[in-house]
């Protein structure tokens, strides 16, 4: 199995690979959630790579609590600015940027077993990406691939967003979702590009709206908002909104909301420390019981339990 930073290996063209200092880095290991660790590097020597995706499929059958998908990228011409954040910087860290230190950026997302359930919970498997979200694949893999168009806009904002705090959390949470459903297309569909088979999405303005659409309610965590609104806010059709979010995003609106939700929920709780009464209250709940409920069926665990670990 490959170890976390072998994608640099894998994306490096050259034999010898340079000395790197590290400038930046950000982690996130919440229990029970998405684990991630994003490194900036700048290396001493010229580096002569492609940017470069990898996913790690790991599966036993004699321990299934060990079983893991995992996504790395690697990707090169940002910068890196000592003398102000990126994520408060206005300019985006391509070679626009007026940083002096060009960078490689290493991402590493984890998802456990118990974690990716949720998306197959009572979904009957129709494909390898299915078997693979279930752990119904017998045998462990590594796959190589490009990093399209989609899934550099998605790692680039993780660089470059003004968020911070639980909006950050909220944000990035999104973004991996969104890196996991284009990675995984990867497993069915070697294009880089895909069609879409609704075809109000194939006009620009179209699929602007649904992602205008997943920003609102990104915004409204802790207000929670109907489609019916949510349609008119986005001023698009209500089937149609349902029907192009789910072919966009592979969710439908409401499984998406409750996810980032619960997601936030375990931010909440586990980073910040806040209360079940709290938490419960800043997602918009009218009661804790409701929020116990809602919170137990998508970790498989109470609220009180991701608090005291």
């Amino acid at each position: 199995m490959l170890q976390a930073l072998d994608i640099l290996k894998v994306a490096h063209r050259n034999t010898v690979e340079p000395s790197m200092n590290l400038l930046h880095m950000k982690e996130q290991h919440v229990p029970g959630s998405i684990q991630y660790v994003i490194r900036r590097y700048y290396p001493q020597q010229n580096w002569s790579g492609d940017d470069t995706g990898m996913l790690v499929y790991h599966y036993s059958a004699t321990t299934p609590e060990d079983n893991f998908l995992e996504m790395r990228y690697c990707t090169t011409g940002n910068k890196y600015c000592f003398d102000k954040s990126c994520t408060q910087c206005a300019e985006i860290p391509t070679q626009n940027c007026s940083g002096k230190h060009e960078t490689i950026d290493v991402f590493s997302f984890h998802f456990s077993a118990t974690f990716l359930n949720q998306f197959t919970h009572n979904i009957k498997l129709i494909n390898k990406k299915d078997e693979v979200l279930a752990f119904k694949h017998p045998n462990s893999f590594t796959k190589i691939f490009p990093v399209c168009s989609r899934k550099r806009v998605a790692l680039d904002a993780l660089l470059n967003h003004s968020y911070s705090g639980a909006m950050e959390n909220i944000f990035v949470n999104a973004k991996v979702h969104e890196l996991l459903l284009y990675s995984l297309e990867c497993l069915i569909d070697e294009k880089e590009e895909t069609g879409f088979a609704c075809k109000f999405l194939a006009d620009e303005s179209g699929r602007d709206r649904i992602y205008q659409a997943r920003e609102i309610l990104l915004r409204h965590i802790g207000d929670p908002i109907t489609i019916k609104e949510l349609s008119r806010k986005v001023a698009m059709n209500e089937c149609y909104l349902k029907k192009g979010f789910k072919e966009v995003f592979g969710t439908t609106i409401f499984d998406f909301y409750q996810q980032q939700r619960m997601e936030h929920a375990k931010y909440l709780l586990y980073e910040k420390g806040l209360s079940v009464t709290d938490v419960s209250a800043m997602l918009g709940y009218s009661s804790i019981s409701h929020f116990s409920a809602a919170f137990k069926k998508h970790t498989g665990l109470k609220p009180c339990e991701l608090l005291f670990r």
